[in-house]
């Protein structure tokens, strides 16, 4: 048997990386563009070139065996350092084109993404963006599994379940700035200096997350919070509060997605509470040129979105 190495070739990568995310050769061949029968028979070709089986029947369906596994771990670090070198070819060649897969959380979806693909239009017209919502530990896991090229996310200062800390390990995570956490409140409640001048009130939590920080800064102004709703739609907390049924906290680019409702005040909480934003890409991921060019253009996007709507209407 020749040395694996020289059997192995990207597309054969691909291809069992798509069978371990899919679960079925099938999956394989609808993600990847391919008819059934061809990533069959390029899997039989495989095995018989490695002289090791790398799928196995289980009932109806596949599943990979060791030496499958091995291959799918090493895929993504593989095909990132192809398509690396493919950008930089083209690039070469006068080429712009590209396409990157961005993950985000859903407060980023309705002000950070327009921006950036009106942003990034203007600045590269031949790249191209996908985007797919998540919150930060699932998002972590896309970048891991190679289903997106650059995450956006978040973690609140004091965060017990961090997802930047082990499940990040071995992937980039850069600062990427802080998005300021706002106290929500009916309008004309009265003065507010601390978050324990609200230890009566009844609170609407939000995400998991965020309402493990929730949990956490009433605790360390010395109460537990009396939590009457959980909802994840901003509009409904802005309703919720307007009625006087509760109060909240929200991040400021939840709240400037969409107009303030009457009836609604805002009180910004202290600096230190600020939810801090990353970003999260495979290690070297900024040696594809349209991953750089992405993440270039990211930074500008991102100081525009920390700033409020009066300086937003001043500077307009």
């Amino acid at each position: 048997m020749t040395d694996a190495s020289v059997e192995l070739d990207v597309l054969s990568l691909k291809i069992v990386r798509a069978i371990a995310d899919t679960g079925s050769i099938t999956g394989a061949a609808a993600a990847l563009g391919y008819s059934q029968p061809a990533i069959s028979q390029h899997l039989r070709r495989l095995e018989a070139r490695l002289e090791v089986a790398v799928v196995e029947r289980v009932g109806r369906g596949v599943r990979l065996t060791e030496a499958g596994r091995v291959l799918a771990r090493h895929a993504p670090a593989v095909t990132l350092a192809v398509d690396a070198a493919a950008e930089e070819l083209a690039q070469l060649r006068g080429l712009r084109t590209g396409v990157v897969r961005l993950v985000a959380f859903p407060s980023a979806s309705p002000v950070l993404v327009p921006r950036l693909i009106a942003a990034l239009a203007a600045a590269h017209p031949g790249l191209s963006l996908t985007y797919l919502e998540a919150e930060p530990p699932e998002a972590v896991e896309a970048i891991r599994d190679d289903r997106a090229d650059i995450a956006l996310t978040f973690s609140y200062p004091g965060d017990r379940d961090d997802p930047h800390r082990s499940s990040a390990r071995g992937l980039s995570v850069r600062a990427a700035g802080r998005d300021e956490l706002m106290l929500v409140l009916p309008t004309g409640h009265g003065p507010v200096d601390d978050v324990s001048d609200l230890a009566d009130e009844t609170w609407i939590a939000g995400c998991p997350r965020c309402r493990g920080h929730l949990l956490e800064l009433c605790e360390r102004a010395g109460f537990a919070p009396r939590i009457g709703y959980e909802t994840d739609n901003y509009v409904a907390v802005e309703g919720l509060v307007a009625q006087g049924i509760g109060v909240a906290t929200l991040p400021r680019m939840a709240l400037e997605s969409f107009p303030l409702l009457p009836g609604v005040a805002t009180v910004p909480l202290p600096v230190a509470e600020a939810r801090r934003l990353h970003l999260v890409t495979a290690q070297s991921a900024e040696r594809v040129p349209s991953i750089a060019a992405v993440l270039e253009v990211l930074g500008p996007v991102l100081q525009s979105v920390g700033t409020s709507r009066k300086e937003r209407a001043a500077a307009g």
